[in-house]
């Protein structure tokens, strides 16, 4: 049978099982909807002050397997970050949001103030917001979307290509939106910090009449940079509007609009000689600026419009559509470093103005049902996906006067833009998926099996002729969980994905998508025995990647008349590791976030010599966390709570490249956190790299990248 034979069969047996399943009644529940209020404090007749984060330690994920099931069920390394834990550790954005989370990292390339660079198990992420992949461009795969915006994010560790197409074997992280609630519910916040950081936000929630909520959150943001002269703005506005039809129908209407200017930067690219290496004349200062502040300007828009759809029938069968249209388009022009001339401090640069465009309209429906055979409870998910998606980009390449790395001297002149050339990239991607899932549970076992089709067109039409490429590939994951009493879950999973690679070979063979394979298994504790005023959750994971069709260079490049940046599809390139991940909130005074990290992710085969071996850059081999909170309930000093921590990452490759790799040393970093809440109000002061630690967050050929220094913001949030 073929593979698209069998994802349709799949469907089509779902399709006829619906009326059977609507008249069903099982005893599987959904569990009880939270209300999205966040820290609550409230204080007690004895004059105890208890501060509430229900949502602190997560329970579920729904991007995780599309359904309600709660994550002890789910046969995948999954961690969830709440707006509890964000609020409580003052994470400005996602790449700083994975700092005590397992096989994750971020801040690749430091404090960047425009972008979050994650990497998991290795390999770089590909961002989804509310379930649909964002319309990333052709060299970042993510939007920078504004983090105050959002719930929650949950990381998918491992191939999640069986509901969500093409994605990296190392898995994605999806953001979840603020949404609507009938129970009035708001705050306004003012933050103040390090680098003249300033913000205010804010958001607020309730019914505006009978079955009708909304939600209005925004933000401006005002700050400079540890670089100098560099300034940032943005501002974010997004509403959300819920109607609940009918008692069995809802939608919700969910947009945002986001504006961000940065003047200045250069987004590093400073001289390995004197930031990862000895410099003779001295130590570069992690505050230069190499390029010309009153030139270089980067400015991006972006707006996202649409909606989730449910509707229940009977209490066995819910079928949920989300859509979404977005449009994205950004502008920079920038004078950077390139390289550092023989005396160890005349830095030559170049001029480089780009554009880039991207459009996508995305929508995913499923149906999710609740049926019994026998002794045997099944939840069968059924679906179908389809993203049109258009990305253009231009540029121009110039060169520029050089600049002294110790003394720098800035144009007295204006510099004129240049004008950009041709799009290099007119491309229109349109992908279409059918998939289905079934969980089928057998008193405490539940086994997890899901199949997809996906078809891909991709047509360019950045040079003539215009050209179509068609592509097409079956994913698919099996996995078993045992879900014991006590709450302890072991379970072992396979899951392979697959992503599309433009380009062909020397004789015109078009790339084959790289595919990607798992094997995966660990142990989830969700201490279900330990007393309502204990919340945690576990996990204990060891996996295995492998990933094939990797672009790699033609052994015959540069002979023959081949050219030698001629490639061939022969390379390969293994991951493997150990993540250990708790969240515990205790009594509602104690928080600990705890986690290590064992990463082994290297090229296993190429046909560059001095590739073979190499370690997966901005990936440590080792990353151990521990950030533990404890607020005091009693006492003249009710309502205070103090929190610390500490980061650990081992050397890191920022190339790959066996004979001269770039590894940035290993550095430990401190954190820390005093608040204090009382009813209405939080005050808070957080710092991050509080010794002030001078470390490279990233190496490359191109140039080195400052990890973020000691940042302190204090921050101030009435509640309603």
């Amino acid at each position: 049978m073929s593979d698209i034979r069998f994802a349709s069969l799949l469907l089509a047996g779902a399709a006829a099982l619906l009326p059977v399943m609507a008249q069903a009644q099982t005893d599987v529940s959904e569990p009880a909807v939270e209300d999205n209020k966040t820290f609550e404090t409230v204080q007690q007749d004895d004059g105890a002050i208890i501060v509430t984060a229900r949502r602190f330690v997560p329970s579920g994920a729904i991007s995780a397997s599309k359904t309600t099931v709660p994550l002890i069920e789910t046969p995948q390394s999954v961690s969830v970050i709440s707006r509890d834990q964000i609020d409580l550790l003052n994470f400005i954005d996602v790449q700083q949001a994975v700092r005590y989370t397992a096989g994750a990292v971020g801040e690749n390339y430091g404090p960047d103030l425009r972008f979050d660079f994650l990497r998991q198990r290795g390999f770089i992420p590909t961002q989804y917001i509310d379930g649909l992949q964002a319309p990333v461009s052709s060299t970042i795969d993510n939007v920078g979307a504004e983090l105050y915006g959002f719930e929650a994010i949950d990381i998918l560790r491992g191939p999640a290509s069986v509901l969500y197409g093409t994605t990296p074997p190392g898995g994605i992280y999806n953001l979840t939106s603020r949404r609507p609630s009938s129970r009035t519910d708001g705050e306004i916040q003012v933050k103040y910090g390090t680098d003249d950081y300033k913000q205010i936000a804010g958001t607020m929630t309730g019914a505006l009449t009978n079955g009708i909520s909304a939600r209005i959150t925004g933000l401006y943001r005002d700050r400079d940079s540890q670089t100098d002269y560099v300034t940032a703005k943005r501002t974010y506005i997004a509403p959300a509007l819920t109607w609940d039809i009918g008692p069995d129908t809802k939608i919700t209407g969910l947009g945002f609009y986001q504006h961000d200017k940065v003047r200045g930067d250069t987004n590093g690219f400073l001289p390995a000689n004197g930031v990862l290496f000895d410099n003779p004349i001295g130590k570069v200062r992690r505050s230069i600026n190499l390029g010309e502040p009153d030139y270089n300007f980067y400015r991006r828009k972006q707006w996202s419009a649409g909606y989730e759809f449910t509707h229940r029938f009977g209490s066995a069968v819910t079928f949920t559509q989300n859509a979404s249209w977005r449009d994205y388009e950004e502008y920079q022009q920038v004078v950077y470093p390139t390289g550092l001339g023989a005396n160890n401090r005349t830095v030559t640069r170049a001029n480089f103005p780009s554009a880039e465009n991207s459009k996508q309209f995305a929508i995913d429906n499923r149906f999710d049902a609740k049926f019994a055979t026998g002794t045997i409870e099944h939840r069968l998910l059924a679906g179908f996906d389809y993203r049109n998606y258009r990305n253009d980009a231009a540029f121009a390449f110039g060169g520029a006067t050089s600049i002294d790395l110790f003394n720098p001297v800035y144009s007295t002149t204006p510099i004129a833009p240049l004008a950009l050339g041709a799009p290099y990239l007119d491309v229109r991607l349109k992908q279409s998926g059918l998939y289905a899932q079934d969980q089928i549970k057998m008193g405490g076992f539940i086994l997890s099996l899901a199949g997809r089709q996906d078809w891909i067109e991709r047509t360019s039409y950045a040079f003539p002729p215009i050209t179509k490429l068609k592509d097409d590939k079956f994913t698919w994951r099996v996995g078993g969980t045992y879900v014991t009493e006590a709450g302890i879950a072991p379970y072992v999973s396979y899951a392979t994905s697959f992503q599309p690679i433009v380009g062909a070979q020397v004789d015109g063979t078009l790339f084959k998508p790289t595919e990607g394979k798992q094997w995966e298994a660990g142990v989830k504790y969700d201490a279900r025995g330990l007393g309502d005023d204990i919340k945690m959750f576990a996990t204990a994971a060891v996996f295995r990647i492998e990933q094939q069709n990797v672009v790699t260079l033609d052994p015959r490049a540069g002979t023959g008349g081949i050219p030698a940046t001629a490639q061939v599809q022969t390379g390969e390139v293994k991951s493997e590791g150990v993540e250990l991940e708790l969240v515990t909130r205790i009594r509602q005074q104690l928080s600990i976030n705890a986690s290590y990290t064992y990463t082994d992710a290297k090229v296993s085969k190429a046909n560059e010599v001095d590739q073979r071996g190499a370690r997966l850059p901005a990936t440590p081999k080792h990353k151990a966390t521990l950030f533990v909170d404890y607020t005091k309930a009693t006492g003249p000093l009710a309502g205070l709570g103090l929190g610390g921590g500490v980061r650990y990452l081992s050397s890191s490759w920022g190339n790959q490249s066996v004979s001269n790799p770039l590894i940035s040393p290993s550095t430990t970093l401190f954190d820390a956190a005093i608040h204090y809440d009382i009813p209405g109000w939080r005050f808070a002061i957080n710092g991050s790299n509080i010794f002030d630690k001078r470390y490279a967050g990233r190496c490359t050929p191109q140039g080195c990248f400052f990890g973020q220094s000691r940042q302190v913001i204090g921050t101030v949030t009435k509640k309603f």
